[in-house]
């Protein structure tokens, strides 16, 4: 009974409730991605992280050299970005496999899509998060949070209303 239970859950027709819950797992997943690709960015190459930032001191690392707000917001920028390219790769891989049904587009234009609306919700989520930093002088970890939070909500409704079906 627990084996058809699992597989029921990872059916495609599983339900609202448990696609919702495999989107948010998926979701886990690839915004693990995203936060791991952005810190190990932010940390030395594109140095982007204070003393006082919260993952320096939940880590215990020491930040590459002291940058000023701007420089800071614009590491921190092109660091999301190229974490972004990665996280939506692995989004995307598990929203096709374990939660959405394809098919409603063409392949090439599912993908297109799926990155499309994940990049219209990046460019929107990074503006905020370096108006955060290079403004009002947020911490960088606060100001990727709001990032990432704006985000999941405008893909959620995206791709299951637009890119899948349902």
């Amino acid at each position: 009974m627990t084996m058809d239970l699992i597989k029921r859950f990872l059916s495609k027709d599983a339900g609202h409730l448990a696609q919702f819950i495999k989107y948010g797992i998926a979701g886990g997943l690839a915004t693990l991605t995203q936060i791991i690709a952005f810190f190990a960015l932010g940390w030395r190459l594109l140095p982007c992280l204070t003393d006082n930032d919260i993952m320096v001191r939940l880590l215990g690392i020491v930040p590459a050299a002291a940058q000023d707000g701007g420089s800071r917001a614009v590491n921190a920028a092109i660091a999301t970005a190229l974490a972004f390219l990665l996280s939506n790769g692995v989004a995307y891989s598990l929203n096709v496999l374990f939660v959405f049904k394809g098919g409603k587009h063409h392949w090439l234009l599912e993908i297109g899509l799926f990155y499309a609306v994940s990049g219209v919700s990046m460019v929107i989520g990074t503006s905020l998060q370096t108006l955060l930093i290079a403004r009002y002088g947020v911490m960088t970890t606060l100001a990727f949070g709001t990032n990432i939070a704006s985000a999941l909500l405008i893909n959620y409704a995206m791709r299951k209303f637009f890119i899948f079906k349902g």
